[in-house]
C-alpha cells in the first residue's frame, strides 16, 4: 500500500514515515499543500494524510479541490483542532476520518487500516470513462455497446486503470495490484499487456483511453 504524507512540521514527518514503513507501507512525503496537491493528482495513491495547517494551501481547500476532481482517495485529516464544529468542517471538505495531535501511533496506524478496509469495499458496480463502461462485478467490458473480450488479467488491469483515472499508474503499482508483491514480473510483460489491452479497448474510430506515460508508467484518461 502507497501512502502519501502532507505535513510541514518535519518532525511529525519523520516519525510517522519512519513508523509506517516498518509497518510494511511505501510512503511518499510533502512539506506543503500545492506539492502534496500536485502529487496526489500525479499518482495514484491508497491513502492520503493531511495535516490541516498548511503553507501555501491548506488542508482542507485541498481536500475540496482533490473532490471536486473527481479523486475519492482515502483522506486521513490530521490537525490541532479539538472542536467539534472544526470536526464537521474538516469532515465536510471531504477528509474520511480525522485525528487530532498529539495521537498515539497505534491509533494512527488503526485509522488508516480501518479507512483502507473500507475503501476496498466502496466502490461502483460500473465504472465508466467516454464511451468505454465496465461492469465490476459481471465482469462486462463495453466500448459504444459493443462487447469486448478480455482475459482475467487484462480486465483487472483495466479496473485499476479506470479507478485511479487521470493518474499515473507505475509499473511497479500494477505489479503490486495484480500478480501480487510476491509474483516476480518483468516491465516487458505488463507492457505486453497493455498492449494487448490497448489495442482491445482503443480500437479503430475510438477516441484513445490509454496512454503511456514515458519514464513513468500509464494512464487512461478521456483527453
Amino acid at each position: 500500500m502507497k501512502l502519501l504524507i502532507i505535513e510541514d512540521d518535519p518532525k511529525i514527518i519523520a516519525f510517522v514515515q519512519k513508523g509506517l514503513q516498518e509497518e510494511g507501507f511505501i510512503i511518499d512525503t510533502a512539506s506543503d499543500g500545492e506539492e502534496g496537491l500536485y502529487l496526489a493528482e500525479q499518482h495514484a495513491y491508497d491513502l492520503l494524510i493531511i495535516d490541516w495547517m498548511l503553507p501555501k494551501l491548506d488542508g482542507l481547500k485541498m481536500c475540496e479541490k482533490l473532490r471536486e476532481k473527481k479523486n475519492h482517495t482515502p483522506i486521513l485529516m490530521l490537525t490541532a483542532k479539538t472542536s467539534v464544529e472544526e470536526r464537521i468542517t474538516g469532515l465536510g471538505c471531504g477528509a474520511d476520518d480525522y485525528l487530532v495531535k498529539p495521537f498515539v501511533f497505534a491509533e494512527l496506524v488503526a485509522r488508516i487500516r480501518s479507512l483502507l478496509r473500507r475503501s476496498s469495499y466502496n466502490f461502483n458496480e460500473c465504472l465508466s470513462l467516454d464511451t468505454l463502461e465496465v461492469n465490476v462485478l459481471k465482469r462486462v467490458v463495453t466500448r459504444s455497446k459493443k462487447p469486448i473480450s478480455l482475459t482475467s488479467k487484462e480486465f483487472d488491469i483495466l479496473v485499476y486503470l479506470l479507478l485511479n483515472q487521470n493518474n499515473i499508474i507505475t509499473h511497479t503499482q500494477l505489479q503490486e495490484k495484480i500478480w501480487g508483491i510476491n509474483e516476480a514480473t518483468s516491465s516487458n510483460i505488463i507492457n505486453v499487456f497493455i498492449h494487448h489491452l490497448r489495442h482491445k479497448i482503443d480500437s479503430e474510430g475510438e477516441k484513445p483511453l490509454i496512454k503511456t506515460i514515458r519514464g513513468s508508467g500509464y494512464k487512461i484518461e478521456s483527453c
